[in-house]
C-alpha cells in the first residue's frame, strides 16, 4: 500500500524510480480507507536525506501510511532551506490538538551536549509528554532514543572513549517479541554516536525490556512494556553510503576520524560499502507498523 505525503516533496522522484508506491494528497483523500497517521519529528541536519530513508521504509508494508513532518520551533535548521521547511513541515503548535497512530523521533548529532543544554530541549520535553496521550507508539532513533530513555525512564547517557562508528553484530534476546519477529539470531546494524547508555540500568528498570544488544556497540533495541516507547540506539535506516559520507566529512574537516569498523570492504575507505542490513531494517519497520501501531491504535480516536 502507498505512503501519502505533501505534494512536491523532493524525495518523490527518487521513490518513484525505486518503485515505492506513493500517493498524492488528492488521490488519497478520494479513497475510503483509514490510513495510519505517522508523525515524524526530523531532528537530523540533512533533513531531505532522512526524509527519503524513512519514507522508503514506511512505504514497504501493506498499510496505507499518511506522513506528517514536524520541525522544532525553537531551533533554526542550517542545512535545509527555509522554503523546504515552510512547504513540507509543521510545528508542534499546529498539531498538538491532533492524535497520531505512530511517531518517529530521529537522532541528532548533539549527543555530546547535556540534554538541558540543547536549545530545543524544553520543546522536545513538551512533545514527549504529549505523546503519552496523543500517540499510540513512538519509535525513537539514536539521540532520540537516548532522549526518550532519559526523559521517560531517568536513564542517562555517558561519553564513549572513542566514537562508536561502523557495522556491528547484534544478538536477539527473545525472538518471540513482535518487534523483532523474523530476525536472525545474530544480525548486523550501523551505529554512529559518541555516547552510550547502560545495559545494567535498562535491565533493572521495571518498565523496560532490552531485546537486542551488541557486544561492541552495547544496548540496541529497547521496548517499554506498554509498547508506547521503542528505543533504537543505532541507525538501521542508514543508506549504504551514509557512514562513508560522515567519514569523508570528518576527514575533510581535518578531524582524523577512525575508519568505521566492519564497514568498508577489507576496511579500505577507497572501496564502495555495501548495505548488508537492509532486510532487517525493513522487517523492523514493518513489524512496528503492524504490531505496535496498526494492531493497537483505535479506528477512531476519541
Amino acid at each position: 500500500m502507498p505512503i501519502n505525503f505533501p505534494n512536491g516533496l523532493p524525495a518523490t522522484e527518487i521513490l518513484e524510480k525505486e518503485k515505492i508506491f506513493i500517493m498524492d494528497e488528492e488521490r488519497s483523500t478520494s479513497q475510503n480507507i483509514r490510513p495510519i497517521k505517522i508523525l515524524i519529528l526530523n531532528l537530523m541536519p540533512e533533513k531531505e536525506k532522512t526524509e527519503l530513508q524513512l519514507l522508503r521504509l514506511l512505504g514497504n508494508t501493506p498499510l496505507q501510511v499518511d506522513v506528517t513532518f514536524l520541525d522544532t520551533a525553537t531551533h533554526e535548521s542550517k542545512n535545509v532551506s527555509k522554503n523546504h521547511l515552510d512547504t513540507f513541515y509543521t510545528t508542534f503548535e499546529h498539531i498538538k490538538s491532533k492524535k497520531y497512530d505512530g511517531m518517529i523521533i530521529t537522532g541528532a548529532p548533539i549527543e555530546l551536549f547535556e540534554f538541558h543544554e540543547v536549545d530545543f530541549w524544553q520543546e522536545l520535553v513538551e512533545i514527549m509528554n504529549w505523546t503519552k496521550t496523543n500517540v499510540t507508539s513512538v519509535l525513537n532513533i539514536c539521540w532520540g532514543a537516548q532522549a526518550a530513555l532519559f526523559h521517560h525512564y531517568g536513564i542517562g547517557k555517558y561519553p564513549l572513549p572513542e566514537k562508536c562508528s561502523g557495522i556491528f553484530d547484534h544478538i536477539v534476546r527473545d525472538s518471540t517479541v513482535n518487534l523483532i519477529r523474523g530476525f536472525n539470531d545474530v544480525y548486523i546494524a550501523p551505529h554512529s554516536r559518541n555516547t552510550s547508555v547502560s545495559v545494567e540500568e535498562i535491565e533493572a528498570h521495571p518498565e523496560l525490556e532490552l531485546i537486542s544488544e551488541s557486544e561492541e556497540a552495547g544496548a540496541f533495541i529497547i521496548v517499554s512494556k506498554d509498547h508506547k516507547q521503542i528505543m533504537i540506539t543505532g541507525h538501521l535506516e542508514y543508506d549504504a553510503d551514509t557512514l562513508k559520507q560522515e567519514y569523508d566529512r570528518d576527514v575533510a574537516k581535518g578531524l582524523d576520524p577512525e575508519v568505521p569498523k566492519n564497514y568498508f570492504p577489507n576496511d579500505d575507505p577507497t572501496k564502495k560499502p555495501l548495505n548488508r542490513w537492509r532486510s532487517h531494517t525493513h522487517l523492523l519497520f514493518s513489524n512496528w507498523l503492524n504490531y505496535y501501531v496498526y494492531q493497537e491504535t483505535p479506528y477512531e480516536w476519541e
